[in-house]
């Protein structure tokens, strides 16, 4: 359960997103970083299938496998569906994804079929470059004059995961860099510019329902499809989400807080990234 907190918020933070792994508040009990893997995995609760993207999201996946949703079908792009890996897959194409599959199908199969046909309940992704309506850029951003561009992995299946999917997570760490007024580029639609935006395209699914960040949980207005503050995690203040978002950032009627870590939780996030970083 959440508790309900005012709007006020206390304290200040950098918007350079220093301290990611240090404790939060007066509790080191856990970092940053994992009170937003572990708040990612309980998004997933009551999910039946996700399609993963590399990185965060994929810890999140996997964590909500071994925590809130054993049941929890992975589906990766390199055309796994039912992964069941023992540690956190390297890439895409990591050989643990396809040793513990139910099925391996064709990329061009996993597309047409099982994400364009709407067969995915979630689809759960990064962003480099996060704006107010959840679009994301994960292609290029500007350095600045005199300076050349700088050049991110791309798109990959982002497009269209955040097209087909029944609805998308987003999972990032709350910064001024991150979360910005305007996109250097847009890789993949969120909301677009506001309510009506898919649909006028076509989109099956609902976009992004919530973000996910080391400060708190947005998710978009149901009015504007603007995103808003809904949740903030323990230690975490309203003043330190604003000043670390790029746009003036509203914050919702009954803010909440999140739960506290388990132990298990914190148990089974160590011990999967543990696995991880053995293997790489």
């Amino acid at each position: 359960m959440s508790g309900t907190v005012g709007d006020t918020g206390r304290g200040t933070a950098s918007d350079t997103g220093d301290g990611a792994d240090a404790g939060t508040g007066d509790d080191a009990r856990w970092g940053r970083d994992e009170l937003m893997e572990i708040n990612a995995a309980r998004a997933l609760t009551g999910a039946h299938s996700c399609f993963v993207g590399i990185g965060l999201p994929s810890t999140a996946a996997n964590l909500a496998r071994r925590t809130v949703n054993p049941d929890l079908v992975l589906v990766y792009e390199s055309g796994t569906i039912g992964s069941r890996p023992t540690r956190l897959p390297l890439s895409i194409g990591d050989g643990e994804l396809a040793d513990t599959a139910d099925a391996v199908v064709s990329v061009p199969e996993m597309f047409n079929y099982w994400l364009q046909g709407g067969r995915i309940d979630v689809g759960f992704l990064g962003a480099a470059q996060l704006d107010r309506f959840a679009n994301i850029n994960t292609t290029v951003v500007d350095r600045g004059p005199d300076r050349p561009e700088g050049r991110l992995p791309g798109a990959g299946g982002a497009p269209e995961i955040a097209a087909n999917c029944g609805e998308v997570l987003i999972v990032l760490r709350h910064t001024r860099r991150n979360l910005v007024p305007a996109l250097d580029f847009v890789t993949t639609l969120g909301h677009g510019t506001g309510p009506g935006d898919r649909a006028a395209l076509g989109m099956r699914g609902a976009g992004p329902t919530a973000v996910i960040t080391d400060l708190g949980i947005l998710r978009p207005h149901p009015d504007t499809a603007e995103l808003e503050l809904t949740t903030l995690h323990p230690g975490a203040t309203v003043e330190q989400a604003r000043e670390a978002t790029g746009w003036d950032l509203r914050v919702a009627e009954g803010l909440t807080v999140t739960e506290a870590p388990t132990e298990a939780e914190l148990s089974a996030l160590r011990a999967l990234k543990g696995a991880g970083r053995r293997a790489a």
